[in-house]
């Protein structure tokens, strides 16, 4: 099913020329027909209806998030290596759980949630973020033979919408005509499974009810005839022309769900002038802020896959680089009330049981270890001897050995640690690593997903996690 990935040899243009070749492969491919699971693994009872995915794209080191270490001030001429934490460490609403300074507002809903500290990235060959969001959102490393779908889209197709009217996996925040654009087209999609699962984009949370209305001054009959002509199109398009049948049909279906989604009350939510001016305000921290709005306003009319991304563009948001600790205050100021008040919302609505929120990172960051120990890995940043400038403090290299991810919602456990890393660098994971499998394992089984479930592609299963092997993590689960 997947080929081995070999350390240093992938670039960018392999990587883009590995997913085209999936992704041409899916045009063609056959209705991709469910598999059942072992029948205990289908009697499990969901305890979520609904997940949010709040994406750190680019790299959120833990020691300066949530996993905060010994704080060592900024002053001229220090020793990097003598660096775990440029930010203090600060109380949560929890004794045994300590967050860094900025995230106070996030602090205080801890005891709603739980906190996985032991995240380790997988093992890829040279680090490049596109390749390690690929492995993240879909559960397999590229390059694959065939198109994997969006954690999302497995949800959308295995599960269905939870309102008929409203996209079941809708992804809001990320561009895709700057940077890395065509990279993550590569995991923003449904794959083998079909368009009609594939996200409904929304780059700009502020342009959303745009995208659910006709235009301006345009009657129905005119948009029915628009709707008509674009069939056309498509028709003649290379999917048109390329595509087999499952895939032509799926498409089409995308499109009737599209209009008859203009035409439902539920699109209302898109439109967020519609928000009392207090809330929206809570919430206005920029782009990443009102996308956290924006998903709650979705959820609450029943979309059942929601991701929100701070968006990963190199060099940018949490890419960072350089100014590591300038850049990450920052950040911190961008996520730390919109996300608190999410939960605080859903949970005053009564919404935050069946809700599971999750928040992650490709992988982490640290400012002297590229990779993990005992992996040898290209070394990408420069750090100085001796730090003389604020440019150089703060985490930059890649580091994959440990990383956080922070659950609400959706049957977790409250107030709840799981996992230990090391005090001393490296700070990387010493109790109970969770890897993508064990994961994803764990967000399908609040859904009440088998991580057995496979779907039959080119006459082979494929698993919604890798070969089936995904194991959910049951600590973090509350007793039923």
């Amino acid at each position: 099913m997947n080929f081995t990935a070999q350390p240093g040899r992938w670039n960018r243009r392999e990587f883009l020329r590995t997913a085209s070749a999936a992704t041409l492969g899916a045009l063609a491919a056959g209705y991709p027909a469910q598999l059942p699971a072992d029948a205990a693994d289908e009697n499990v009872r969901a305890t979520a209806d609904t997940v949010i995915v709040l994406w750190m794209g680019g790299g959120m080191a833990h020691t300066e998030t949530f996993d905060p270490k010994q704080y060592t001030p900024f002053e001229k001429g220090l020793d990097p290596n003598r660096v775990l934490s440029t930010f203090p460490a600060i109380d949560t609403a929890v004794d045994s759980i300590k967050f860094s300074q900025g995230l106070e507002k996030m602090a205080a809903v801890m005891d709603r949630g739980t906190l996985i500290r032991t995240y380790t990235a997988g093992d890829l060959g040279a680090i490049l973020h596109s390749r390690h969001q690929y492995h993240w959102h879909t559960g397999y490393a590229p390059p694959q033979t065939v198109a994997a779908p969006h954690i999302g889209a497995v949800v959308a197709r295995t599960l269905g919408p939870l309102n008929p009217a409203v996209p079941a996996f809708i992804d809001v925040g990320q561009r895709f005509d700057l940077g890395e654009g065509e990279e993550l087209k590569a995991f923003h999609q449904a794959g083998f499974l079909g368009s009609e699962f594939g996200p409904f984009a929304i780059p700009n949370p502020e342009d959303a009810a745009a995208a659910v209305r006709p235009p301006e001054g345009m009657s129905p009959s005119r948009f029915q005839n628009r709707d008509e002509f674009y069939k056309r199109l498509v028709a003649h398009s290379p999917i048109g022309e390329l595509a087999g049948d499952h895939q032509k049909q799926s498409l089409l279906r995308s499109l009737q769900n599209a209009h008859r989604l203009l035409s439902s009350p539920a699109a209302k939510a898109f439109d967020l002038s519609l928000e009392p001016k207090e809330s929206y305000d809570r919430y206005n921290t920029g782009r990443f802020g009102l996308g956290c709005l924006l998903a709650r306003r979705l959820a609450e009319v029943g979309a059942r896959f929601i991701e929100v991304t701070t968006e990963y563009i190199p060099f940018k948001n949490w890419d960072t680089h350089d100014n590591g600790n300038t850049r990450t205050r920052e950040l911190k100021a961008m996520i730390d009330a919109p996300v608190a008040q999410l939960v605080l919302d859903l949970e005053s609505r009564g919404l935050l049981n069946r809700t599971l929120i999750v928040l992650a990172s490709e992988f982490s960051r640290d400012m002297m270890m590229e990779g993990r120990p005992g992996q040898t890995v290209k070394d990408q940043v420069h750090v100085p001897q001796v730090i003389d400038e604020l440019k150089y403090y703060g985490m930059h290299r890649h580091f994959t050995g440990a990383g956080c991810v922070l659950l609400f919602g959706g049957g977790t456990r409250r107030g709840f640690l799981y996992g230990k890393t090391a005090d001393a660098r490296p700070c990387k994971t010493v109790e109970n690593p969770v890897v993508i499998e064990d994961l994803h394992a764990t967000i399908y089984r609040a859904l009440g997903i088998s991580p057995k479930l496979a779907y039959q592609i080119e006459r082979r299963p494929f698993y919604v996690t890798r070969d089936g092997l995904g194991l959910p993590i049951l600590d973090c689960f509350a007793a039923a």
